[in-house]
């Protein structure tokens, strides 16, 4: 931890790789558990729930679908859930502009090319990022960063979870609840909890949106051959 506190890039590169492996290990483990509950307790029909707009996506744009899952999301994601995380200013701006970037996808129509999408709303936000900067005192965000500091372990944890139920409509059109679901997301919730606790050690959002896109890339590697294979 010393050299992560002295900022030493090698020092941060292991880390981020060491916590990817853990995060394997402890999706190894919840699936396994969630094998054992299944065959003996509960009888879960986890084919109940599928992620059809997204298996949607992959099958009619793999392209779109490899630059949503391995940066599009990371960086967006990243940006809502662990900017406010022991936040600097310039993070704290982030944090903002990735509300907006959120917002606009609900402005801008579906029809639109997807590439024009994201230029122009990133733009946008390149726009604001450099307003918040100049228009905000440094005062105001320095008090928002001592109590997002203050509280840090409650935005970590909290994060973590919300993270996994806002992926509940990767399944479902509406909010809903149930067990199955919530065994869906749990992955999701690991996921979140080991992007924070990087973001805490390296000191820097770019180490969970690394760590986010190995994720992610992780799981394209596996389902994008099979997908495509089964198109042809």
């Amino acid at each position: 931890m010393n050299l992560l506190r002295e900022n030493n890039l090698g020092a941060k590169v292991k880390n981020l790789f060491r916590n990817f492996a853990l995060m394997i290990l402890c999706y190894f483990a919840f699936f396994f558990i969630l094998r054992i509950l299944d065959l003996f307790i509960f009888d879960l029909d986890l084919q109940k729930y599928e992620q059809m707009e997204i298996l949607k996506i992959l099958e009619e744009n793999p392209l779109k679908f490899i630059f949503l899952a391995a940066i599009a999301a990371p960086v967006i994601e990243e940006s809502i859930f662990r900017s406010i995380l022991k936040p600097t200013p310039i993070s704290i701006r982030i944090f903002f502009c990735a509300l907006i970037y959120i917002f606009g996808l609900f402005i801008i129509p579906e029809e639109a090319h997807w590439l024009l999408k994201f230029g122009l709303l990133l733009s946008t936000i390149l726009f604001i990022f450099y307003a918040l900067g100049q228009l905000v005192p440094s005062k105001v965000y320095h008090t928002i960063c001592y109590w997002l500091h203050k509280y840090y372990f409650l935005i970590w944890i909290g994060g973590a979870i919300i993270f996994g139920f806002v992926h509940i409509y990767n399944y479902v059109d509406t909010f809903q609840l149930d067990l199955v679901l919530i065994l869906m997301i749990f992955p999701r919730i690991i996921a979140g909890y080991f992007f924070g606790k990087v973001k805490l050690e390296n000191k820097s959002l770019l180490w969970p949106i690394l760590l986010h896109s190995m994720n992610n890339s992780m799981v394209l590697i596996f389902v994008l051959p099979f997908t495509l294979s089964h198109l042809t």
